[in-house]
């Protein structure tokens, strides 16, 4: 250890042992692998891709989707109508 006070090193009794034996998902020092991480990402992305595909087929789901349809639909509308008034178009 070095005395100097701007890189105090912990001392080993200030780190916090585990205090069982890790699971087969993380290593000796309490550290999850990246086996473990990777499956954890994977499962929350299923679950929060099965949860769209839910709602999407659900009455309001489709229901909000028409309206997002036909709110774009009028904005191209709006939008070509600008256009043509700036061309001088009727």
């Amino acid at each position: 250890m070095t005395d100097s006070p701007h890189s105090p090193e912990p001392h080993p009794r200030d780190i916090a042992a585990p205090e069982s034996a890790p699971s087969g998902d993380y290593d000796e020092a309490g550290v999850p692998t990246f086996e473990h991480v990777r499956d954890k990402i994977e499962g929350r992305f299923a679950t929060a891709i099965g949860g769209t595909e839910l709602a999407e087929e659900s009455e309001a789901g489709r229901s909000i989707a028409q309206q997002q349809a036909d709110r774009d639909a009028a904005a191209r509308e709006r939008i070509e109508q600008i256009r043509r008034s700036m061309r001088g178009e009727q």
